[in-house]
């Protein structure tokens, strides 16, 4: 049996009671949006041609079709199925560069003074930073499953384009669809993790996870590219491409086999267009009656981060400290393979080898992560503004020391990096990077995510925009900087920037109170604690966060229909 809800013009009214209800992250702008998010929809009463009308909601606390009341494996199979997706989809944008010189020489593209094999990698991030702006709120109504695997057919024809190429400019073209795949298909995993696990305690260590595949699996790409290369020697680089389509168009059915809907609303409104077909009723779900065109959501989830970016300075601060983070990563990439090739003679696959250590930083700072997330929930407890919830400059404990490392790993990378000094020197200064990627990406997103609340969406949203821009731009700079400035002098810069970054939590640490409360868009964005406590808000990494549907007085009657 399922419950549903009536209202009548001349109905008591009562207020719902959504103990047993709860809010699911959503992966794009949902809270500014206005869409009904099922796991916290109350059972309001709708109407269609001025007639009432039946509203579905979930069967009880213990409804089996609700994702939170999935069972523990199930859960974990979900999550660790997803982060496997944002590894595979991320492999791409860093396995391509070890083919880069057999491109150049296979299409005649000048290197000299230019690497123009990199405009490539540069197309990857511009899709990755704009498709998902006007393709991730498609999921709201559609499903998160219509969502991964669109995405996913786009991503593997991508890499068809790449492979078959003919010239140097189709590769290009395919690798800017390629990224917008796969940037959808990853933003698309931290609503799917946060549909399925409820409360911030819960979703902390499948979070953490996520944090480290969205890092690692960028980071493996160019080992992944060298091997490939060393074993194939005729037309490797195709072989990049090919490998890769092999390895995603076979596990695409087995994903299909593992996954389902994960998003409550969406669920919710297949049950009910199902009892619709089958008793002949007018019954809908909420988010039936609550959903936007999706011109408005692309139209609000363009605009609003955009303004963010220009207005607010937290936001617009932020995104350059993760921005440049981010653009470091790709920089590497490129910078690796010219400092040892120089130094050391390396050939591709050790250096491909080298890069390895960005990932072994990020596994590092992943298992030190639950002393970050322990120190974050014991903030409720000093919290005077909020008591009972965490201070959002809590999430900062270990982005503020990641900084100083991050800064500090490129000082040492680029002074040590040498033929007088063994290549493990700088090798170390390379995970310890990585350590700092991974706290400044994490600090950033949990933040935003729980300063602003209500419009995280679209915080989120500038900030992913900033951060895949400069991984697009950053690593032009790469050959010209190291070759005319000098590895110490180059490593050097590249810390000094991030040294001066790195003031930007700690201004937040002392002052993140005050800030908050000068700030138009924060000192709107704050939930009722009560409304808050219910529906679980999150983070989704890059893209958006979830809103709860806020409680509302409403006439109704409840009755049930069967569900066969």
């Amino acid at each position: 049996m399922t419950e549903v809800a009536r209202t009548g013009a001349q109905g008591s009214n009562i207020e719902f009671n959504s103990q047993y209800q709860s809010g699911s992250l959503s992966s794009a702008t949902s809270d500014e949006t206005q869409i009904s998010h099922a796991h916290s929809a109350p059972a309001a009463a709708g109407e269609k041609d001025g007639a009432e009308t039946p509203v579905h909601t979930w069967d009880g606390p213990h409804d089996k079709d609700n994702p939170f009341n999935w069972s523990p494996a199930y859960k974990w199979t979900v999550t660790l199925t997803v982060c496997f997706i944002s590894i595979l989809t991320g492999l791409p944008a860093g396995a391509y560069g070890a083919g880069g010189s057999y491109v150049a020489g296979r299409f005649n593209v000048q290197n000299a003074p230019f690497d123009n094999t990199i405009w490539a990698t540069v197309s990857w991030n511009m899709g990755a930073a704009f498709w998902p702006l006007n393709f991730v709120p498609m999921t709201e109504s559609s499903g998160r499953m219509p969502g991964y695997f669109g995405a996913y057919i786009i991503f593997v024809l991508s890499m068809f384009g790449s492979c078959f190429a003919q010239n140097y400019a189709t590769i290009v073209v395919t690798r800017f669809f390629g990224g917008g795949g796969s940037s959808v298909a990853i933003n698309i995993v931290g609503g799917s993790i946060a549909d399925v696990w409820r409360g911030d305690a819960a979703r902390s260590l499948p979070m953490s996870i996520f944090g480290f595949t969205s890092v690692a699996g960028i980071a493996l790409g160019p080992f992944v590219g060298s091997v490939i290369v060393q074993i194939n020697k005729t037309d490797p680089w195709r072989w990049i491409f090919y490998i890769q389509i092999i390895f995603n168009a076979a596990l695409m059915p087995v994903f299909w086999l593992i996954l389902k809907e994960t998003r409550g609303d969406v669920i919710l409104a297949r049950r009910a267009k199902r009892l619709r077909k089958q008793t002949g009723k007018e019954i809908y779900a909420q988010s039936e009656f609550d959903r936007p065109s999706r011109i408005t959501l692309i139209k609000l989830s363009f605009w609003r981060p955009v303004k963010m970016l220009l207005t607010e300075p937290v936001v617009t601060f932020f995104t350059l400290w993760v921005s440049f983070a981010w653009g470091t990563l790709f920089l590497f990439f490129s910078s690796v393979v010219q400092t040892f090739q120089t130094a050391y003679g390396f050939g591709i696959l050790q250096t491909g080898l080298i890069q390895l250590a960005i990932s072994v930083g990020a596994v590092i700072a992943t298992v030190l992560n639950p002393i970050q997330d322990s120190l974050y929930l014991k903030s409720r407890s000093r919290n005077t503004e909020r008591p009972g919830k965490p201070i959002p400059e809590a999430r900062l404990y270990f982005a503020v020391p990641g900084s100083l490392l991050f800064t500090a790993g490129l000082l040492w990378y680029g002074w040590t990096c040498g033929p007088t000094v063994h290549w493990i020197v700088p090798t170390i200064a390379i995970a310890i990077v990585g350590i700092g990627i991974y706290s400044i990406y994490l600090g950033v997103v949990n933040y935003l995510t729980d300063a602003y609340e209500k419009f995280a969406a679209s915080a989120l949203s500038a900030a992913s925009l900033g951060r895949n821009t400069f991984g697009a731009f950053l690593p032009l700079a790469s050959q010209p900087l190291f070759t005319n400035l000098g590895f110490g002098w180059a490593g050097s810069l590249l810390g000094f920037i991030g040294l001066a970054l790195s003031f930007v939590p700690v201004v937040l640490l002392f002052e993140g109170p005050a800030i908050r409360a000068s700030s138009p868009f924060m000192s709107e964005a704050a939930y009722d604690d009560d409304e808050d406590e219910k529906t679980h808000r999150t983070a989704s990494w890059g893209s958006g966060a979830g809103r709860p549907v806020q409680k509302r007085q409403v006439s109704m009657r409840r009755h049930s229909l069967p569900i066969h």
